[in-house]
């Protein structure tokens, strides 16, 4: 025994002993150590999760970049990097720690390195091992002395170039990408290799790598070249099918739609491609649609796509997809339908979800349904907390745009209900409420039906666990008694008599708890409740007209100024016109509505307002604006002229020297008529004026600021002064 372990050692070169640690060797340490890694591997990619919305990165794996492991310079004499006692002292927990492990101990026990030669075949195996597993653990520099010691001392190993390739990744993931792209140059022009030519699959890997390199240097046109390349033959289907992808997602994003739907479509015929990539290729070609011809025959295969089974995954994208195809064919309907069924659908990323939600948010938008709009909007901030993103960023602002508006309009329907019931006689009172509570009960009672018919007939199955699904509800004892309890939980105990669902008739003895809590909840069906809740102090109701009526002007220029929807600024305003009683409000009411009926051309309406104006205030700065109409104008100067200038006259202003103040920005103003600054200027302007002149002429020039720049900060600035104004007289 003992002379036949001796005779197998790698202590001596003989023919024997090079055999059989070759043999032990491969089919021992280094195939579990395959194993471990391929594990390792697989759970990474089971983790990994691909974002369809952005370009996929070439290699699916998610490194962390904040994650720095310090390189650990041990001297073995082999270059490889590793300790014999801390290897032998560290236990294994990861799939790649294993296969780090099975690696050295293939390179320590059965090494044959006789006379500064290596003489085990396999050893070049246990280094790459070794590399790869380092990679995968995000030890790039260990990784690459392991790369480095098989490509210096086994040149002419059959993997020699594949051990050039994973030396390439781990230098980019080192950020050393010119030391890749040289690398990968040189290799794949065949300048330092010895073969004859590179198998497809060997070139396939070295352009992933080399396009990995330029992606990471910005060098997207030769990233372009290099997946091109590594998708001429495709025999890694994964990878290959990756690239292809990756590939139509570049030639989409430049918008050369016709080279991304090539691509697109040779993915979509790559039957051994993963599937995820073929239905997604479906996807990208329906965004890349043009005409209208083109898109019908594309909404035809989404529809296709939607009805098969296997696709349910996949369906809050194929929903969404076709949901954007009938928008931008203007079938609205169609496409708020599809939207919803994207939403619908079950295991719908979270991601998907706020661009559906968006989508509905915007059609809404558009169409003057700003309170429906802004609950989609609400929807995306909620599911998206990423305060970073640009999308999600322009979606809170219009959000809080929005919010405003649905303040004003939700003032404006409650106090104006309000008003409108309190101007009823007593009589007109009551009946309107018993209407309104007949509606209400008839619909509470509709809705405790209907659940009971659901539990009844629908649940009861289900919750009971029978099998008798064909049996007749009422010859099943058990469905019976369970009917009969959520009867009860519902309803009480009840008499069999006529119109038993009155509240009136839940009395008794044995009433549930469940009842005596809608009895009170049928406050809510109480008239005198309703009857004793409208106001009749007369402050109380001036202050809701007030409110009201502010709101209707608020909502007027939020119409006009911020969303541009004239229709809806001219009800508000001629709601405010006709309803006001507030001289304050007077004036920008009719202001407004000239600027408004000006500007669609109906001189006529214009005309009413602009007499009012010169009327009844001939002397405000609107007046004069609508008598100098034809004013010279010079052009806008330049804004670091305009900032230049308003920062000589605030600092004028500093120094108490208001008369000079004012007549040069009168002077000024002209020339700067379309400048953004105008407003800051006019501001200027009117607390100079403030300052020399009487409390009139100082709140005519701030109501002129407040009224004709309401939306800036200068023009509320001027309101909360002319209001502290007000309550200090």
């Amino acid at each position: 025994m003992l002379l036949l372990v001796d005779s197998c050692g790698p202590k001596k070169d003989t023919i024997l002993r090079r055999n059989f640690q070759t043999l032990v060797t491969k089919y021992n340490v280094i195939f579990n150590g395959k194993e471990a890694l391929e594990q390792g591997v697989e759970e990474l990619n089971n983790k990994y999760v691909d974002d369809w919305f952005e370009v996929l990165p070439i290699e699916p794996i998610d490194f962390d970049e904040d994650k720095i492991v310090a390189p650990v310079i041990r001297n073995t004499g082999l270059g490889s990097g590793f300790d014999n006692k801390s290897n032998q002292t560290k236990k294994a927990n990861t799939p790649f720690e294993k296969a780090e492990e099975k690696a050295v101990k293939a390179i320590q026990k059965h090494g044959m390195n006789i006379n500064g030669l290596e003489r085990n075949r396999q050893i070049d195996d246990a280094y790459l091992l070794l590399g790869k597993a380092r990679y995968y653990q995000q030890r790039f520099i260990p990784a690459i002395e392991a790369f480095n010691y098989v490509i210096a001392s086994y040149p002419d190993a059959n993997l020699i170039a594949d051990t050039k390739i994973w030396r390439a990744k781990a230098n980019i993931r080192n950020d050393f990408e010119d030391t890749a792209i040289e690398s990968m140059k040189l290799l794949l022009e065949i300048r330092d290799t010895l073969e004859a030519d590179l198998p497809n699959i060997v070139k396939e890997k070295a352009y992933t790598a080399l396009a990995m390199a330029y992606v990471k240097s910005d060098s997207l046109q030769k990233a372009k070249h290099s997946l091109q390349m590594a998708t001429r033959t495709l025999e890694n289907s994964t990878q290959a099918a990756r690239n292809l992808f990756i590939l139509g997602q570049m030639f989409a994003r430049e918008n050369k739609k016709d080279s991304a739907s090539s691509v697109f479509n040779r993915l979509i015929n790559f039957k051994k491609a993963p599937y995820k990539y073929r239905i997604h290729a479906n996807i990208e070609l329906a965004r890349n649609v043009e005409s209208d011809s083109s898109s019908a025959l594309v909404l035809k295969t989404l529809n296709k796509l939607i009805k098969n089974r296997d696709n349910r995954p996949y369906l809050d994208e194929l929903y969404f997809q076709k949901g954007v195809l009938h928008e931008k064919n203007d079938s609205i309907k169609l496409a708020i339908s599809s939207y919803e069924n994207s939403l619908r659908a079950k295991n719908a990323g979270n991601k998907q979800k706020t661009f559906t939600h968006e989508r509905l948010g915007n059609l809404y938008f558009k169409d003057a349904k700003y309170q429906l709009a802004s609950s989609y909007y609400d929807s995306v901030l909620q599911i998206s907390k990423d305060s970073l993103d640009l999308r999600i960023r322009r979606i809170r602002r219009k959000h809080k745009g929005l919010a405003s508006l649905i303040n004003f309009e939700n003032t404006l329907t409650t106090n104006d209900s309000i008003l409108r019931i309190a101007s009823l006689s007593k009589e007109d009172q009551k009946q309107f409420f018993e209407d309104y509570v007949a509606k209400i009960k008839k619909a509470d009672e509709d809705a405790a039906q209907l659940r009971l018919n659901q539990l009844a007939f629908g649940n009861s199955g289900a919750i009971l666990g029978t099998s008798k699904k064909g049996s007749w509800y009422f010859y099943n004892t058990q469905s019976l008694n369970f009917g009969k309890t959520e009867f009860q939980k519902v309803w009480g105990n009840r008499k069999l008599e006529d119109n038993w669902r009155w509240s009136e008739k839940s009395t008794g003895d044995n009433i549930t708890k469940q009842n005596q809590k809608n009895t009170v909840a049928n406050n809510r069906y109480d008239v005198e409740t309703y009857l004793n809740s409208i106001p009749n102090d007369p402050k109380i109701l001036d202050s809701l007209t007030t409110s009201r009526n502010v709101a209707l002007y608020e909502l007027g220029l939020i119409y006009k100024e911020q969303f541009s929807n004239n229709d809806l600024a001219i009800q508000r305003f001629e709601s405010a016109s006709i309803l006001n009683k507030d001289e304050k409000l007077i004036l920008p009411i009719n202001w407004h509505l000239y600027q408004i009926y000006k500007s669609e051309g109906n001189e006529a309406k214009a005309n009413i307002h602009k007499n009012v104006i010169l009327s009844q205030y001939p002397n405000t700065k609107f007046a004069q604006i609508i008598q100098n109409p034809e004013a010279n104008l010079k052009e806008e100067i330049e804004v670091s002229e305009v900032e230049k200038n308003y920062k000589e006259l605030y600092y004028m202003y500093k120094d108490e020297k208001y008369k000079e103040t004012v007549a040069k920005i009168d002077l000024l103003i002209p020339s700067i008529s379309q400048s953004e600054l105008l407003p800051k200027f006019e501001l200027l302007k009117a607390l100079a004026i403030g300052k020399y002149q009487d409390e009139t002429v100082y709140k005519k020039s701030l109501e002129f600021v407040s009224v004709s720049y309401a939306n800036t900060e200068e023009g509320k600035r001027a309101k909360t002064i002319l209001d502290k104004l007000s309550k200090t007289n």
